[in-house]
C-alpha cells in the first residue's frame, strides 16, 4: 500500500508535468500517424497499380522497420536537428509497414469477380477504387493504422531521448535513477493511451464511409502545420542558447537541480540520450552538454571543459564492484582486479574512450593496448563454460572497464568469463547483479552514493566533496545493504562536466561555469 501511495502522490505532485508530456506525446504520434496514413495509403494504391513496384517498395519499408529507433534517431538528428521535427519523421517511417502492407493486401484480396462486374458497369478505375475497392478494404486498412498508432505510441517514448518530449521523459529519468515510481508515471500514462485512440479508432471504423472526406481534409491539414510548426522551432531555436543534457542528470541531486543553487542560471533545456548529446552539439544543434570527464569525444569533437570554479560537482572514481558470494567463492578476484588499482589516469581513460570512439577500435584491443602497456599480462580468450559474468553499463568507457576486468580475470586464473554488455543505466545493471545474472562491473563512487545509497542530506553534506569519504561510504553501506563489495579504485576520477565547443568558447570569453553564467546573466 506504501508503494500506491507514493505513486499517488507523485502524479498528484506532478500532475502539470504528465499532462505536458501527455500532450507532446500524443501531439508526435497523432502527426506521425496522419502522415503516414496519407502516404501510406497512397502507396499501398498505388502498388495494386503499378504491380513491377510492389516487391522493391514493401521491401524497402520492411528494412526500415529493422533499424533499431534510437539508430534511425540518432542518424536523423544531424540533418534534421533536436525536437518533434526528427521525432516525427522516425515515426512515420515505422508506421508505413503495416499502413501500406495492409492497404495493398485489403485491396487485392477483393474477389476478382467484383472488380470485374464493376468494370463490366462501365465504372472508371477511379470509380471502382473510390466506391468499390477502398470500402470493402477499409477493415483491412483500418487494422494497418490501428496497428501503426499501438508501435508508434511505444516508440515515441524513445523520442524523449532526442529532446521531443513526451512520457518517455520520466520513464528514461526512472531508469537512470532507480525509481521505479518515475517510470511507471511515464509508463501508465502511454499503456492508457494506446487502449484509449485504439478504442477511438475502432469506432471511427465503423462510420469511415459517411466521414472519409472530411477525415481526410482535417488529416491533410493537421499534417501541414505540424510540418510548419516543427520548421518554425528549429528556426527559432537558432537564436538561443541552448543546453543538451540528460535525464540522469536533469533529476539527480548531483545534477541541474543543484548546479543551478551553485552557480544560479537559468538555461533552455532539451532532454536527451547520454550518446546523442554530443552528436548533438557537434552538429551545432545545442551549445552546452554535461558530459564525463573522461570521454574521448572532447577530443574528437574540439570541446572545452568548463572549469568547476566553485567545485560542485562530487567525486566519481571509477572501481570494480563484486557480490561478496562471488568473492567469496573465487576470492583470488580482489587481488587481481586490483592490478590496476590506482594506475589508471584521467589521460589514460581519456585516450582509450578517443581509440574506441573516433579510432573505431574495439573496446577488448584497446583494454589489451593498456594492459600490456602496463607490463600485466594478456592471455588469449577462453572458450568454455563460463564461471563468472561480467556486465557493462551502455558506454564506451564501461565497455573499455569490463573486457579490461575480463582479461584479467582469465590472464591470472583459470577462470573464465561471459561478458554481458551494454545495460541502460544504473538501476538495470544493479538490479541484475542483485539477482545473479552479473557478478562484476565497473561502477562510481558519485553514482553510488547519489543513486544506490541516497544518504541522508546531513550525510550527504558532510562527505560530498571528500572522495576517500565517499569512497569508504559506498563500500561500507553497499556491503550492508546490497552484499557488494567495492574493491579498490582504478585511480582516474570521470566527474560530470560542462562542456561547449572550443570555438564558441574563445569567441565569448568562456572558460569557467561562472563565466557561462555571467554570459548568460547578460543574454
Amino acid at each position: 500500500m506504501t508503494f500506491f501511495r507514493e505513486l499517488l502522490n507523485f502524479f498528484i505532485t506532478r500532475k502539470k508535468e504528465i499532462f505536458e508530456q501527455t500532450i507532446e506525446h500524443i501531439w508526435i504520434t497523432l502527426i506521425s500517424l496522419i502522415i503516414a496514413t496519407l502516404i501510406g495509403v497512397t502507396i499501398g494504391i498505388l502498388l495494386t497499380r503499378f504491380k513491377k513496384f510492389t516487391s522493391p517498395v514493401l521491401g524497402f519499408v520492411n528494412i526500415i522497420q529493422t533499424i533499431p529507433s534510437l539508430a534511425l534517431l540518432g542518424f536523423l538528428l544531424p540533418i534534421f536537428g533536436i525536437g518533434a521535427l526528427p521525432a516525427i519523421i522516425a515515426l512515420f517511417l515505422y508506421a508505413l509497414l503495416p499502413i501500406v502492407r495492409n492497404t495493398y493486401t485489403g485491396i487485392k484480396e477483393i474477389n476478382p469477380s467484383v472488380t470485374e462486374a464493376a468494370r463490366g458497369m462501365g465504372l472508371s478505375d477511379m470509380q471502382r477504387l473510390t466506391k468499390v475497392e477502398l470500402p470493402l478494404a477499409i477493415p483491412t486498412i483500418f487494422a494497418g493504422i490501428r496497428t501503426a498508432m499501438v508501435i508508434n505510441i511505444g516508440i515515441a517514448t524513445l523520442c524523449a531521448l532526442i529532446a521531443a518530449g513526451g512520457l518517455g521523459e520520466f520513464i528514461f529519468r526512472g531508469i537512470a535513477l532507480n525509481n521505479v515510481t518515475m517510470i511507471l508515471a511515464g509508463a501508465i500514462p502511454a499503456s492508457l493511451l494506446a487502449i484509449t485512440f485504439d478504442f477511438l479508432l475502432s469506432i471511427i471504423q465503423k462510420h469511415i464511409t459517411r466521414i472519409i472526406k472530411p477525415v481526410l481534409v482535417v488529416f491533410s491539414c493537421m499534417g501541414l502545420l505540424a510540418i510548419a510548426y516543427s520548421f518554425i522551432g528549429e528556426i527559432k531555436n537558432q537564436d538561443q542558447f541552448i543546453a543538451g543534457f540528460n535525464s540522469e542528470f536533469l533529476e539527480r541531486e548531483d545534477g541541474y537541480q543543484g548546479l543551478r543553487k551553485a552557480y544560479p542560471f537559468s538555461l533552455n533545456i532539451e532532454e536527451m540520450d547520454i550518446g546523442l548529446m554530443y552528436e548533438a552539439i557537434n552538429s551545432k544543434k545545442v551549445d552546452l552538454i554535461s558530459g564525463f570527464s573522461t570521454d574521448g569525444r572532447i577530443k574528437a569533437y574540439n570541446l572545452r571543459v568548463l572549469d568547476d570554479d566553485k567545485a560542485y560537482f562530487p567525486p566519481y572514481y571509477a572501481a570494480p564492484i563484486i557480490r561478496t558470494h562471488t568473492l567469496r567463492k573465487y576470492p583470488e578476484i580482489k587481488e587481481i582486479l586490483e592490478k590496476t588499482a590506482g594506475k589508471i589516469s584521467e589521460n589514460e581513460m581519456r585516450q582509450m574512450n578517443y581509440e574506441v570512439d573516433v579510432g573505431k577500435s574495439s573496446p577488448r584491443k584497446v583494454a589489451e593496448a593498456f594492459l600490456k602497456k602496463a607490463n600485466l599480462k594478456v592471455v588469449a580468450k577462453k572458450n568454455h563454460t563460463p564461471d563468472i559474468t561480467i556486465g557493462s553499463k551502455n558506454f564506451t568507457e564501461s565497455f573499455i572497464l569490463a573486457e579490461l576486468y575480463a582479461i584479467l580475470i582469465e590472464s591470472y586464473s583459470d577462470l573464465t568469463i561471459e561478458l554481458k554488455e551494454g545495460f541502460g543505466g544504473t538501476k538495470l545493471i544493479f538490479d541484475a547483479m542483485k539477482n545473479g545474472s552479473i557478478d562484476i562491473y565497473p561502477e562510481y563512487t558519485g553514482t553510488a552514493l547519489l543513486v544506490l545509497l541516497k544518504p541522508q542530506p546531513a550525510v550527504m553534506r558532510e562527505i560530498i566533496r571528500d572522495e576517500e569519504k565517499v569512497y569508504e561510504y559506498v563500500k561500507q553501506n553497499s556491503k550492508e545493504e546490497f552484499n557488494v563489495t567495492w574493491l579498490r579504485p582504478h585511480g582516474f576520477n570521470n566527474t560530470t562536466a560542462l562542456m561547449m565547443r572550443e570555438k564558441d568558447a574563445e569567441a565569448l570569453h568562456i572558460s569557467s561555469i561562472s563565466d557561462l553564467n555571467i554570459y548568460l546573466d547578460k543574454k
